[in-house]
Formats: structure tokens, sequence, C-alpha cells
């Protein structure tokens, strides 16, 4: 174990150069250049034995990962934003094609209007495309994460994205502990895929036309692949824990035990949500924190478990869902909880905030914690949907 001081984009490119894949297939766009950037270096000082393709687009770049992986190579990328929505077509085609293609996301808002700041527009606008979707808090997360990546793709033979937040964890430094490059490989392995369009005396499709006939198997297919990831994702992890000592799950719980009032959400933003209960539980709060680290497959388990009891919970989302109902992550929290004993059923709401990188603050927290609890005095939900720090809202929190 070794230590180091890097961005999260400088970390993703260091788990890549540790596990030196076979394609990179990459075009620039900001927050996520860096990766490749960083890793092309390491292609150039012959580091790495990565065939590195710089091509004209993002949609061409998941064009070279989906043949790359095909033909049984193992096949990375990094993107963010319109990156992303420019593959959108071509996440289908590497999901419903099985290829394990793992892809490093970096959180940024959708246009329009356009902003090149933090929020997770993009990701949750394709999390039905069948990638499994892993975000990180920290820099440090962001290393695991990418280093426990292939092991569960490649296992369940399907896409994976490594999400973190851009700029506020992609272009920020922090103490970071890095494994040894032995260590790593051996995590890691070598990809030996059972079908491939290279292999010698199997004549091999992919992608083919999927008529009515055979159309929905595929798909139940790929379904029950998703499903099953959820074993395999506590399998790593456990495995990783060994090697580290750090582990991970589906979901992380912060000062859940007690706890009478809770939020629930996604990447960077659980730090300050953190700090937030820390201090409330000063006071004599009863405050925690639900962090979602695995969106796809989505933890409705252990969410169930971590939720029964608490009195009233602020799920928050940093992505607009335009329901009219709330966000992409309070749906699914909310539908998970439906089968839970009324009893033991939370309140809920719904509060979207920090779009296109507006600031969150302990003090945000405190108001949201506050809303929880005149929420569960009164008994009921008088405002299910809420957004968080709009401007010409005095007190933060608006309906």
């Amino acid at each position: 174990m070794k230590r180091d001081r890097m961005s999260g984009n400088e970390a993703v490119a260091f788990a890549m150069k540790q596990i030196d894949p076979d394609v990179m297939g990459a075009f620039p766009i900001t927050p996520s250049t860096e990766i490749p950037q960083y890793y092309s270096k390491y292609i150039a000082d012959g580091e790495v034995h990565t065939e590195f393709v710089a091509v004209e687009s993002e949609h061409s770049a998941m064009s070279t990962c989906i043949g790359a992986s095909a033909a049984g190579a193992r096949a990375i990328t990094a993107t963010s934003s319109a990156g992303l929505a420019y593959m959108w077509e071509l996440l289908y085609v590497a999901a419903s094609s099985r290829l394990p293609i793992t892809m490093a996301v970096v959180n940024r808002a959708l246009t329009g209007p356009i902003n090149i700041n933090n929020d997770h527009s993009d990701s949750m606008g394709c999390r039905d495309a069948g990638w499994i979707q892993i975000y990180a808090e920290n820099n440090q997360e962001v290393y695991d994460n990418y280093i426990q990546a292939m092991p569960i793709a490649e296992h369940c033979r399907l896409p994976i994205m490594i999400c973190q937040d851009g700029f506020i964890t992609s272009h920020a430094v922090e103490n970071i502990e890095l494994l040894e490059d032995e260590q790593v490989r051996a995590f890691v392995g070598d990809y030996e895929p059972d079908h491939y369009l290279l292999k010698k005396g199997e004549p091999l499709a992919v992608g083919p036309y999927g008529i009515s006939a055979y159309y929905m198997e595929i798909k139940k297919a790929q379904a029950e692949a998703m499903k099953d990831s959820r074993r395999r994702i506590y399998e790593v992890a456990d495995a990783f824990a060994k090697m580290s000592g750090r582990r991970y799950g589906m979901i992380e719980e912060y000062m859940m035990d007690d706890a009478e009032f809770a939020v629930v959400l996604i990447g960077s933003s659980a730090g300050t949500a953190k700090a937030a209960a820390r201090q409330l539980r000063d006071a004599g709060v009863k405050a925690g924190v639900v962090k979602v680290r695995v969106f796809r497959p989505f933890p409705w388990e252990e969410l169930q478990s971590a939720l029964s009891g608490v009195r009233a919970v602020a799920v928050m989302d940093k992505s607009e869902g335009f329901s009219g109902w709330g966000g992409p992550l309070f749906a699914e929290t909310r539908a998970a909880m439906y089968d839970v004993c009324e009893a033991q059923r939370p309140l809920m709401m719904s509060f979207v905030y920090g779009l296109g990188g507006r600031d969150v603050t302990i003090s945000t927290f405190d108001e949201i914690y506050g809303d929880l609890a005149r929420t569960a005095e009164a008994g009921k939900v008088e405002n299910i949907y809420r957004h968080v720090g709009v401007r010409g809202d005095e007190e933060g929190i608006q309906g």
C-alpha cells in the first residue's frame, strides 16, 4: 500500500494503468478529458500496452469499444455529459450484446442551457440502458470502484459505468491510498471470454437482427443478469476488503442505527450531509444519511432495511426527472418502500438540488433536516416535490 495525492481523474487513469487493458477508444470532453490525457501519456511512455484509438466523436469511441470487446479484448473509455448522450444508441448496443465495457463517467449537466458543472442528469438519463452504475463520494472511492469494475462486469457480461462528480472529485486533489500494481493485476485478472468474434473454429455473430420471436428473450436475459449482478458486487467487495481493508456495499449507512430523520443521496454531497448530521447529533437531533453507491442494479432491499422505522426521509436527486412528481432516485426509493408495513414506512419527500453545479452546504442540509422534523411532527407531507437552493426562495427550499 502506498499513499499519494491525486485528483479523481488522475486516480482513474492510474487504476487503468495498473490494469493495462487492451483497447481505449476516447474523445475529449470536459471534465473527463484528463483521463484519456493522463492515460495516453502512460501509453507513450511505454508503461502499458493498450491500443489507444483517438476517434472523431464519442459515438465512435463507444463503437471502438464495442468492436474491441466483441473481438475478445478488454475495452475502456471515459466521457461526460453531452459525450455520454452522443453514445446513447450505442449504450443499448453494448448492453444488449452483453459486452463488459468499462466506462468512467465524470458527471456533468446536460444542455440546455449549456453548463459544464456537476449534476447527475447525464448518467441518470441513461439509467435504463442496461449498464451497471456505481457512484463515488470521494477520490478514494473513485479509485476503488474502478478496480472493482472489471471483475463485476466481466463475470456478469454487462457493461459498467464508474461515475464521479465533475470538478468536485474529478479535479480536486485528495490524499489517497493506492494498491501495488501486482495486487491490482492479480485482483482484476486476465480477461478470457468464452465467446468472441476472433475465436478460431467458433463462428459467431454479435448484434444480429432481433426478430420478434427472440427479442424479448434477449431482454429478459439482460434483466436476469442485472438482478444476478447484486451477488457479484458483494463478492467482489468482500475480496477487495480482504486486499485493501476498505469495505463497500450497495449503500452506505451513516448514523442510521437510531435515526429518526434521514437523507438519501448519491455522490460527493454525501460528505456534506454527513458533516451536517454530525452537528445535528451534537444538538440532540437523531439525523442519519444513506448514500447510494450502486444505482444499477437498484438497492431496494438495502434501502428497505435502512429506512424502515425512520420517521421522515428526504430523497435528494442531483437531476430533474420531469415527472411532475420528483427525481429518479426518489421515485425508485419510494417504490422500494411500498412493501414495508405501514407502521415502519417513513414519510418521504423528493428534493431536487445541485443542478448545474448549484452549491449545497451544511446549512442546506440543516434546512432539510428541519423540514423533516416539522413533517414528522405534522404526521403528513404537505409538499412532496421540492427544489433546494433556488434563487428568489429566501428559505432555500421551494415547492
